[in-house]
Parts: C-alpha cells; structure tokens; sequence
C-alpha cells in the first residue's frame, strides 16, 4: 500500500471544493502522505457526442482543466504546498475515473465532497454515493 490521499474535486463547483482540498490536505499531512487532486471531465470523444466536437478538443478542455485545477489548489493550500501536489485529470465517468484512479494508486483514503443533497440523492450525490459504496478504501465525504 502506498502513502496517498486522493481527493477528488469538480473544478466547475466554482470554489465550493476548497474545504475538500483543506480537508484532504489535512489528512495527507497528518499521516505524511502524498496528496494527489483529481478531476474527471466528461469524454468528449464519444461516439453519440463525438462529431459535435472539433478534433482536438478533447486535449484542450484537458489542457485548461489542469490550469484550473492547480490554480484551485494553489489558492487554498499556496503556491509551496502546490508544488508537491500531484494534479491528476482524468476522462470518463467520474466516480468510475476516480475509483479507478484510488486503485492504481494504491490510495488508503479518498476525499470527496457532497453537494447539498436532493431527496432523491438520499443524502449524498450520486458520484460521492458511488464512490463510498464501490471503494476498496476508506473515503473521507466532506459537506
């Protein structure tokens, strides 16, 4: 096993994950761990949505997305504590991505937020739902 924290964010939550970050970034600095950050985003290049999209873009929402991504961190954890993050983007499902990422990993813990939930979510939403359920590992859910 090793000695990482996977913590998965939607960077389109507009600011909403920082206390997942803060939360993650405590436990990894708890038990001396690495803290990798992950965010899924949607494959574009799939077959029903596939000839919507420009050859390429796919790249560029990747591309973007890792900006975003360590700028998120960065501005909850600084600039030094950044730096040894590890930013992971992954593309697909995303409690899939996210479970399959915690696998490869060897990740102990994941940390994850739950939105607000709708009564039909039964208290969590349904990647947070997903991924406590199918995990191999502890999973840490932040509101």
């Amino acid at each position: 096993m090793s000695n990482t924290v996977l913590c998965a964010v939607d960077i389109s939550n507009d600011g909403r994950d920082e206390n997942v970050v803060k939360q993650a970034a405590r436990m990894a600095e708890l038990d001396g761990a690495q803290l990798d950050v992950i965010t899924v985003i949607p494959d574009y290049g799939m077959s029903v949505v596939g000839g919507f999209f420009d050859k390429g873009y796919q790249q560029e929402v990747a591309t973007k997305t890792r900006a975003a991504l360590s700028e998120l961190v960065e501005n909850v954890l600084g600039a030094e504590a950044n730096a040894n993050v590890r930013h992971l983007i992954a593309i697909g499902t995303a409690y899939e991505e996210i479970l399959h990422t915690a696998e490869t990993d060897g990740a102990y813990l994941i940390v994850i937020g739950a939105h607000k939930p709708d009564f039909k979510d039964f208290l969590l939403g349904p990647n947070a739902s997903r991924v406590v359920r199918h995990s191999s590992c502890s999973v840490y859910v932040v509101r």
